[in-house]
């Protein structure tokens, strides 16, 4: 709800954000009554009444069954609906590319993966993703409208959803958002790119156990390391976009050899290819991540010695890497996704350890892995798709 110390506010923005605030409080706390909205909102009945009748108009929310608790007449309870519009998300990665469509509850309509080798290059790419899309598009159908397609990309995104650098998969300078409106020519939806670990931090915010949680880091697992910064509730950009870009943050000033040039960075010590040539020195070159981690899971579950051994001692620097995002942005979580949580029953005790040896103030931060899996980028990317109307934009139609 607005303040009411905003007497030269248009009354559209009014309607618009207190919708938001009803589609917020059903989202936190459905069921729950018309009643209750107005209670938690500071919004009189009528207002609600009218938002309430709106949504439900548009396919937003709907109405299921009373309830009984309350004093006086039963009354009707409601939901998010959200079943007419669903958000699109794809995530690039190393070796794959990842589609996810979910819907205004969260509810997951599909989950896609294709491997796809970055070294096929940004044209081929772009080729992979339009062609994805127009997939997810068919399979939804044509009973749900797409409200946008947000792209997730291990690198850096500026505002225009160019990509100046994605080391992890070769790129440089990629016109990536421009380029998929053109292919996507044929597209009534609007389409935008972000950092995949950015989009990881909303899906966090959104659909993992940390909704109320209002300062969160998501570190993700990858080629390359990245992290998405939620802080006072709001993601964290920077002046260029680039906020979060800490792959290149040193660690250890005589570890091993990065590809920017230096040595000891997060990436050249907790990349999934770093990670995988420490603990598995005979792999040679990997095209496909998964096998291996697979592989040094097992190792891992078998107690292998060495591989034991090494998983301990990365686990103590990813706890080194989570005090440093401690001391600088002061999170009350820290999670970590892709490889990182695959292996966190191994890394965590140690990193656990090393962080609250280097936390001065305790408890301290809370180191955890992702349950959402490697589908986290996409579905962020779903979940920003479905903003606008999240934050009380009528959809078209």
């Amino acid at each position: 709800m607005i303040s009411i110390d905003r007497p030269t506010a248009d009354l559209g923005d009014v309607r618009v954000t207190n919708r938001a605030a009803v589609l917020r409080h059903v989202r936190r706390h459905a069921p729950c009554s018309r009643a209750d909205v107005a209670a938690r909102t500071g919004l009189n009945k009528a207002t609600v009444s009218s938002l309430v009748a709106e949504l439900i108009e548009h396919g937003l929310l709907r109405e299921t069954g009373l309830t009984e608790n309350r004093v006086g007449r039963p009354a009707t309870t409601l939901v998010l609906d959200g079943s007419r519009y669903v958000g699109l998300g794809l995530s690039v990665g190393a070796d794959e590319l990842v589609a996810v469509a979910a819907g205004l509850g969260g509810d997951p309509v599909l989950t896609w993966r294709r491997a796809f080798p970055a070294a096929a290059g940004p044209e081929e790419t772009v080729k992979a993703l339009a062609a994805l899309t127009r997939r997810a598009v068919t399979r939804i159908g044509a009973d749900r409208t797409v409200l946008g397609l947000t792209v997730a990309v291990p690198g850096l995104v500026d505002p225009d959803g160019d990509v100046p650098a994605a080391p992890a998969l070769g790129w440089r300078g990629v016109p990536l958002a421009a380029s998929m409106r053109r292919a996507l020519r044929d597209r009534d939806f609007p389409v935008a790119v972000d950092t995949e670990a950015n989009l990881a931090v909303l899906a966090e915010r959104r659909h993992g156990p940390y909704a109320a949680t209002t300062d969160l880091v998501h570190l993700t697992g990858g080629p390359a390391i990245g992290a998405g910064l939620i802080s006072g509730g709001r993601l964290l950009r920077g002046g260029r976009g680039f906020a979060g870009d800490v792959g290149h943050l040193p660690l250890a000033a005589d570890g091993p050899a990065c590809d920017c040039g230096r040595r000891g960075c997060l990436t050249a010590l907790l990349g999934v290819d770093a990670v995988i040539r420490r603990l598995l020195p005979g792999a040679g070159p990997v095209t496909d991540h998964l096998p291996e981690i697979e592989r040094i899971q097992a190792l891992a579950r078998a107690g292998d010695e060495p591989v034991r051994t090494g998983l301990t001692e990365i686990g103590r620097l990813l706890g080194q890497a989570a005090s440093v995002l401690s001391g600088l942005l002061d999170p009350e979580v820290v999670v970590v996704g892709g490889h990182l949580a695959a292996l966190a029953p191994w890394l965590l005790p140690a990193a656990h350890a090393e962080l609250a040896a280097r936390t001065p103030v305790p408890p301290g931060v809370r180191l955890e892995a992702s349950t959402l899996g490697s589908a986290a980028g996409a579905l962020g990317g779903a979940t920003a798709a479905l903003a606008t109307v999240e934050a009380g934009r009528l959809p078209a139609g």
